[in-house]
């Protein structure tokens, strides 16, 4: 017996959802078209509901975020966000509208075919953190960027080692223009260079705050046991992932993060490409960036012990085992003439499958 009574499909907006409604057994009909408001969705609950049982609602995931599942789930009904990326779609099809898109959830839905995303529960505060910081290391790359290219226009050019380092503001302070108007264009390009790594260092220290504060807490500080897994990236795989335990296994995860190849085989052809970059991009370039440190031999360094040493011996033996892993399967592909980019690719794939293992024997805390 179906626990639903209806199947509920909203194609979802910034002003309005349009709402479609399949039954158990029956045709899918249009409902027309709501303001996006919680009066309006409590009142549409409330209309469709009728005594009938419970209601189950879906719409795609979309820049308005969560704010309707969690109502909804609050109202003691099911909903799912869908992923839009895997919602079936006919080939032919070439008129797309509201109207068809909640008929085709509603439809869909009720048939089972849609795929839900992980709804972030503790966990979005901790990625919205993460997120806002990733964005400002941005607008910091994009400041130092134009300050170059400003210099680089009028014949400024640093002949030191390295930039950004102490010579090198030494250097931009004693840079000097003939036109006052260019003098002022340098030093603002220099106090937005500041401003945004002053905002970024006020963000690491927030991240490291709320890390601490997290229910999380334990599993992010196992996972610094592994080499290149500092704070941020650990915070970043907990933030954006959730509980490891909710993968079947550490092949699943590769898939979601987009790790796996791509692969279009047909009878007795195989075909397989590019690693398929699906799922959550934000893992996927932290543990790329982790896997380019394995090309070193592995080797416990003083802070890496430390850290390892707040573990359990478990965790401890998962990260040793890592580098020992990771740092010869570096070597070996590198030895087989692969390109630098595919050796770090394929190393973040197997270093996924040691961050699924440290999450099975390490559990977030729970609330009481």
């Amino acid at each position: 017996m179906n626990k639903f009574s209806k199947y509920v499909g909203l194609d979802v907006h910034q002003e309005t959802a349009a709402v479609a409604v399949a039954d158990t057994a029956g045709e899918v009909r249009y409902v027309g078209e709501i303001v996006n408001t919680p009066e309006a969705i409590a009142k549409l609950v409330a209309q469709l509901k009728r005594g009938t049982g419970r209601l189950a609602f879906c719409y795609e995931a979309d820049p308005c975020g969560y704010t309707i599942c969690r109502q909804l789930r609050e109202l003691k009904q099911d909903c799912q966000v869908v992923a839009p990326s895997l919602i079936p779609r006919k080939p032919g099809e070439r008129v797309k509208t509201d109207r068809r898109d909640a008929l085709s959830l509603a439809r869909l839905y009720r048939a089972g075919e849609l795929s839900p995303v992980w709804i972030p529960d503790q966990a979005e505060a901790l990625r919205d953190l993460t997120r806002a910081r990733e964005d400002l290391k941005h607008l910091q790359r994009q400041a130092k960027q134009r300050l170059l290219s400003f210099l680089s226009r009028h014949g400024h050019r640093y002949t030191g080692r390295s930039r950004w380092t102490q010579a090198h503001w030494r250097w931009l302070e004693g840079i000097r223009f003939a036109r006052p108007e260019q003098q002022i264009v340098l030093q603002e390009y220099i106090d937005t260079v500041q401003a945004c790594g002053g905002r970024v260092v006020s963000l690491d220290r927030e991240v490291e705050t709320a890390a601490h504060a997290s229910p999380a807490w334990p599993v992010i500080e196992a996972l610094m046991a592994l080499r290149r897994i500092c704070l941020l990236a650990a915070v970043t795989v907990i933030a954006e992932l959730g509980d490891l335990a909710r993968f079947a296994g550490a092949p699943q995860l590769m898939a979601y993060l987009g790790l796996v190849p791509s692969e279009h085989s047909s009878g007795k052809r195989e075909r397989r490409g590019a690693i398929t970059k699906t799922g959550n991009s934000h893992v996927r370039r932290v543990l790329v960036e982790a896997a380019w440190t394995y090309r070193h031999a592995a080797r416990k360094t003083a802070i890496l012990q430390r850290r390892a040493e707040r573990t359990p011996p478990e965790v401890q033996e998962i990260a040793w085992s890592t580098q020992k892993r990771l740092c010869q399967r570096f070597r070996n592909l590198m030895a087989h003439g692969k390109l630098k980019s595919q050796v770090c690719t394929a190393i973040a794939r197997e270093l996924v499958e040691f961050i699924w293992a440290i999450g099975q024997h390490v559990a977030p805390l729970k609330h009481v």
